[in-house]
């Protein structure tokens, strides 16, 4: 005969001091195990969402993964959209956008400078970037700038220090803030963009780093590469956009494990907790437990109402973590090396978190239980 459902209810309401306060514990472990898979989640997101399977990038042949790196001549744009059939053209404008992107030291509003990442572009950017989107004011003039929705995230300070009509500074010059845009959350969104020809000035650069072009359907990325292979005094080579990502998900492989690892070691170190918390809520009822068994009770059905308050109280606790964690947590933008991400608490990081809670009800209720079960029943009846 099992335990009535509500006398494991009611035990929990008895010690509300020791209940609220293993409640707070729990949803503590669940809420870390919240924040470190939506870090993951969001990452994975932000890298997948990025690049356009019908882009390609052409670069210098020795940047490898890092077009940061790249320096082609500035010529090359109008070589590729003359030389090459399959790029799309649309009322005689070739969609071929060429870009300076580099990493530098930017200042908002008089705050101390942060890395940011900065992309020139001209006006046929929107053709090929066809995910990007102006959210508020204008495509940037000479002398100005339009700034990602996750740009100030990037650079660690206030948003409002990043609004339409505030000044920034970078590579010796001032750039007045003309419009935001989004990109669906793609890694666009923690850049700055401006115009090519100032930045190259800024820069004194006369060069470019990439040059991003939209394939007409029908067209594969071989014959842009041909063309590479063919024209070797350029030095270029040629990479589909999404596959430049897949190749970052593979860089940040090893950030990606170390975080599931977190995860792993802050559920074990949640299950030791949960043990601590289990043996002393349980030692405190060694002659409840005793007595139990000595009007009728098994061991196994008291084993069960004990399991019963530690996965009650663990559900409480996942359910408590995971209404904070959308409420607070989801959409939090978080700086990266790559730019800037937000954190995702989607159903993988619920099922994580709350299964993880799930399990420290079951695995911290069963040791201390099975001990107390384990004693003797006249000697137990006697002990203070």
């Amino acid at each position: 005969m099992l335990l009535p459902w509500e006398y494991g209810v009611r035990n929990l309401a008895r010690r509300p001091v020791r209940t609220a306060l293993t409640l707070v514990a729990l949803a503590t472990v669940v809420m870390l195990v919240f924040v470190v898979v939506g870090f993951v989640r969001g990452l994975e997101r932000s890298l997948t969402i990025s690049g356009d399977r019908d882009v390609v990038l052409v670069c210098s042949v020795n940047s490898e993964e890092n077009i940061e790196d790249s320096a082609i001549d500035a010529r090359t744009p109008a070589l590729l959209a003359a030389s090459i059939d399959g790029v799309w053209s649309r009322f005689g404008v070739a969609h071929v956008s060429p870009e300076l992107y580099m990493g530098t030291r930017v200042r908002a509003n008089g705050d101390s400078a942060g890395p940011g990442i900065v992309r020139g572009v001209t006006r046929s950017a929107p053709l090929v970037r066809r995910g990007v989107r102006l959210m508020n004011g204008d495509w940037p003039q000479a002398g100005e700038v339009m700034v990602g929705r996750l740009a100030a995230a990037k650079l660690g300070v206030p948003s409002e220090n990043m609004g339409i009509g505030q000044t920034i500074e970078f590579e010796g010059r001032s750039w007045t803030i003309s419009g935001e845009f989004s990109a669906g959350g793609s890694a666009y969104e923690s850049e700055i963009w401006c115009h090519l020809v100032d930045f190259q000035t800024a820069t004194k650069r006369q060069d470019i780093s990439l040059v991003a072009m939209l394939l007409a359907p029908g067209t594969t990325p071989a014959e842009v590469s041909l063309f590479c292979k063919e024209r070797t005094d350029l030095e270029l080579r040629a990479i589909r956009e999404t596959e430049y990502y897949g190749s970052l998900r593979q860089h940040y492989r090893p950030v990606r494990f170390l975080a599931w690892l977190v995860v792993i070691l802050v559920s074990g170190a949640g299950v030791f907790a949960g043990l601590n918390m289990m043996y002393g809520a349980v030692a405190g009822r060694v002659r409840e437990i005793a007595t139990l068994q000595a009007i009728g009770y098994r061991r196994r059905a008291i084993l069960l109402s004990l399991v019963q308050e530690g996965v009650l109280l663990a559900a409480s606790a996942s359910l408590l973590a995971g209404l904070i964690a959308l409420a607070f947590l989801n959409g939090m933008a978080v700086r990266f090396t790559m730019g800037a991400f937000v954190l995702r608490i989607d159903s993988v990081a619920i099922l994580w978190g709350c299964g993880v809670g799930i399990l420290l009800g079951v695995l911290g209720a069963m040791p201390p239980a099975l001990k107390a079960l384990r004693e003797s029943v006249a000697v137990t009846l006697k002990a203070n």
